[in-house]
């Protein structure tokens, strides 16, 4: 698994009730993109994380990530 900042990090819900969590990739703490990674949920909450398997990485298009972050 490799990401860059801005990229999403797409948790699986492992049971039943529990919906997939999406959250935004704010540093890559391994080298060469791989985890662990500092990630930002949407209400703010930073934590960090390495994916298991049920996660998946979606690719910012570089015209998505903001100038400055």
């Amino acid at each position: 698994m490799h990401a860059t900042k801005g990229d999403r990090l797409v948790v699986h819900g492992r049971t039943v009730g529990h919906h997939d969590r999406v959250v935004e990739i704010v540093e890559v703490l391994g080298t060469n993109g791989d985890p662990p990674y500092r990630v930002r949920a949407e209400d703010g909450h930073e934590a960090i994380v390495s994916p298991g398997p049920d996660s998946v990485v979606r690719h910012a298009k570089t015209s998505d990530v903001e100038p400055g972050r």
